[in-house]
């Protein structure tokens, strides 16, 4: 596999002056308005007359609405977010129809995301200054990293998370680079809790516990949120503190578990891992609050777009496959395997740490797929209908049988 030109998104912080705050207030409020509207006339069109409405048909809503005394203020704001608006909102339908999502919802106030998308007829970006429409000055932006060099924007997306910061979001077109792995090189991973992976080559990564090592202050910020009036000032102060709380740990996290993604990749050809089912995995009420500071999910959605931008193979081993319960040396499957045992011995002699032989049970699984495509199949399926080219080990008929999902 070859990298290739993908689309990327670069996102960085700025600081808007309080016109421009005012003015992307202002915006999102708009947008959210008209995703609503537009959402509450295509469902009651087809309540009513069982019809359906498509993008054209809002956006000529859209030119009717801003006519109107009650909705003249929608020409204030640039027209480009709302027109993305109902883009976004055709987008939610067809993916409703095509059984992928549900049913789209109507925005929040307080609980939505507040974002608002510029195509690149509503902003300049001119020698490494961007101004939206609507907009005097260009925005103060924080240059974390450079963009691509002769790449030009497609769209940028501002948007104010719950804690107040602002965020301008870059998407062009990238051919993301990195070195060669050495030859063979492949790893299988094995995701825990305590190490939050483990490697076939017999390396533990600790789990850092973020939420765990912030918890004290998140659960002061939430008692000091508790005793504000609703409504009040003082209350949006304590709810912005708790937000920055949430923010400091999910911003921790994430950027960890980017260093350990790319190094996994970039150390690795192949790299196998394990379809865990976490959503079940949350229904276990004492450990749902460790599985959810773990973020499986994340860690996995890295290693997934990253192994496809630099040009490595990822395959998934089936959520059935007896990873733990394998001995690696001999291949017996043991019956019972409880998550207190951490390490066992084998009838053949061999002693296992468990998470170091499910490692290493995973690889030669994948491996072994990947080489022959015995018990392969696609993992899933791209937007388009397309296989991924990414893989899925399927255990076979006798051992499927026997497995129990794994701890």
């Amino acid at each position: 596999m070859t990298a290739t030109h993908v689309k990327r998104a670069y996102k960085f912080r700025f600081y808007p002056t309080h016109a421009q705050a005012a003015e992307l207030s202002r915006t999102f409020g708009c947008v959210r308005l008209v995703y609503n509207k537009a959402l509450a006339a295509r469902s009651e069109a087809w309540t009513m007359r069982q019809e359906r409405v498509n993008y054209n048909a809002t956006s000529a809503m859209l030119t009717a609405w801003k006519k109107t005394e009650e909705l003249a203020f929608l020409t204030e704001v640039s027209s480009v977010p709302l027109q993305q608006a109902l883009r976004h909102l055709q987008g939610a339908f067809s993916n409703f129809w095509l059984k992928r999502a549900k049913y789209p919802t109507f925005k929040s106030r307080k609980k939505s995301r507040k974002s608002a998308e510029y195509t690149s007829s509503a902003f300049r970006y001119q020698d490494g200054k961007l101004t939206l429409a609507k907009m005097a000055e260009p925005l103060d932006i924080v240059w974390s990293r450079p963009l691509p060099e002769g790449q030009s924007l497609s769209t940028v997306t501002v948007s104010q998370d719950a804690a107040g910061r602002w965020f301008v979001s870059m998407l062009c077109e990238d051919r993301p680079t990195m070195p060669d792995a050495p030859a063979g090189s492949a790893v299988g991973i094995d995701a825990g809790i305590t190490s939050l992976v483990t490697l076939s080559t017999g390396e533990k990564i600790t789990n850092p516990k973020h939420e765990r090592a912030d918890r004290e202050r998140l659960a002061k910020a939430q008692r000091e949120l508790s005793r504000k009036a609703k409504g009040s000032a003082n209350r949006e102060k304590a709810r912005r503190k708790v937000a920055r709380v949430h923010a400091r740990i999910a911003d921790r996290r994430r950027d960890f578990l980017h260093k350990l993604t790319t190094r996994l990749v970039r150390e690795n050809q192949t790299v196998v891992i394990e379809d865990l089912t976490v959503r079940n995995m949350l229904k276990n009420r004492k450990l749902a609050r460790s599985i959810s500071d773990a973020s499986w999910t994340e860690l996995r959605s890295m290693l997934e777009y990253k192994t496809e931008w630099y040009g490595r193979d990822l395959v998934t081993i089936d959520r059935w496959f007896p990873s733990s319960k394998l001995c690696s040396a001999c291949g017996t499957i043991r019956d019972k395997m409880p998550l207190n045992v951490r390490a066992w011995e084998c009838d053949c002699g061999a002693v296992h740490d468990r998470d170091v032989n499910a490692a290493r049970n995973i690889l030669a699984a994948g491996l072994a797929a990947a080489a022959c495509g015995d018990g392969v199949r696609p993992q899933r399926s791209t937007p388009g209908g397309r296989s991924s080219v990414k893989q899925e080990v399927v255990p076979p008929p006798r051992s499927r049988a026997a497995a129990q999902p794994r701890g």
